[in-house]
């Protein structure tokens, strides 16, 4: 069974961190989400999330795939957050799955991860890297690496996830039960 790994750092943008976290629950995914430290998580619209584990506790797992969730000042916090950058790095060079939606591009951009690759993210936030191949639209998938748009795109984005680690028929039937 995949098991999947969501950072949760403060000001993460909580629609994409929970529609995620739902979604590849539903599909039987093992998710494990993890604080950049060992407090509740105020995201971007003052919910309060309060993640599995911390991230020094899940760094000692595998994972098939890591979800970085955008918002502000979230996106900024796992952008300045070494260990984050390092276990992308890690990550896309074995093969894994590494993906990131609204902000959160940017995050895979500084790693160096989306220089001369497709992505897309939320209006502006990848301006600053003028070596990834902007897309604008809801999902791009370059190899492993899988970005989106926004909290717009949480849904299709998590759904597309499902697909890639469990396959079709998972995603229908996931689907299926949403009602859409």
């Amino acid at each position: 069974m995949p098991i999947v790994l969501v950072p949760l750092a403060q000001g993460c943008e909580e629609i994409e961190a929970v529609t995620v976290i739902d979604i590849l629950r539903r599909a039987g995914i093992t998710v494990v989400s993890a604080g950049l430290d060992d407090q509740p998580v105020r995201a971007s619209r003052g919910v309060v999330l309060i993640p599995d584990t911390t991230l020094d506790a899940a760094l000692h797992q595998n994972f098939d795939m890591i979800v970085l969730p955008g918002g502000q000042p979230g996106t900024n916090n796992l952008k300045a957050d070494m260990r984050i950058i390092t276990l992308l790095k890690k990550m896309a060079q074995q093969g894994e799955y590494v993906t990131a939606i609204c902000a959160a591009p940017s995050v895979l951009a500084s790693a160096g991860l989306l220089d001369g690759k497709h992505a897309t993210s939320f209006p502006g936030a990848l301006d600053a890297f003028p070596k990834v191949l902007q897309q604008h639209t809801a999902i791009v998938e370059h190899d492993k690496l899988i970005t989106s748009r926004g909290p717009g795109t949480a849904m299709d984005f998590a759904l597309t996830l499902v697909e890639r680690l469990s396959g079709k028929a998972k995603r229908d039937e996931v689907e299926a039960g949403l009602q859409r």
